[in-house]
């Protein structure tokens, strides 16, 4: 069964907080930059807080387009407000962690960094066989961290982006 390491890094000229901001706002179901590819909803307790929960849908196909829908739970187990996110796939397509990291640089810009470190469950590992889950996810947080950055009324440049 394939499972993934990846690590996704773009800069974005915005403080930390401001991105720090825009991450929890879409974490809480904003859908404000992840749209089209993923969407998510806050648990009873919310993501920024240690035993909080984010549901994730990703619709391959886009929001409101058919097609299969991969959904799980991530449960936070360590937060440094403004610095750090780090959760753990409890439940659905996925088990595994992820990992958002931002690093203020010295031209007051942000660099971010998201590891999704994970191995498909359930009727996810059948179609990782037929699909090349890494490179979607790839693709969708580079589109999803460029929206990122204009919404906080930056360019971003991808740093790193794969595996």
């Amino acid at each position: 069964m394939p499972g993934y390491d990846i690590i996704n890094e773009a800069v974005i000229d915005a403080a930390p907080e401001q991105v720090w901001a825009a991450l929890i706002a879409e974490l809480h179901g904003a859908r404000a930059f992840w749209v089209p590819a993923n969407t998510f909803q806050a648990g009873a307790v919310p993501p920024e807080r240690a035993g909080g929960e984010t549901h994730v849908t990703v619709h391959p196909k886009g929001v409101d387009k058919g097609g299969p829908k991969l959904r799980f739970t991530s449960r936070t187990v360590a937060v440094e407000p403004g610095r750090r996110l780090a959760g753990e796939y409890v439940d659905g397509a996925f088990r595994g962690t992820s990992e958002f990291l931002l690093e203020q640089l010295p031209d007051g810009g942000t660099l971010i960094t998201m590891r999704f470190a994970a191995r498909p469950a359930g009727w996810v590992r059948h179609l990782a066989k037929l699909a090349d889950i890494g490179a979607e996810h790839t693709k969708a947080t580079a589109a999803a961290f460029a929206a990122l950055g204009t919404l906080v009324g930056s360019t971003p440049s991808v740093v790193r982006s794969g595996r």
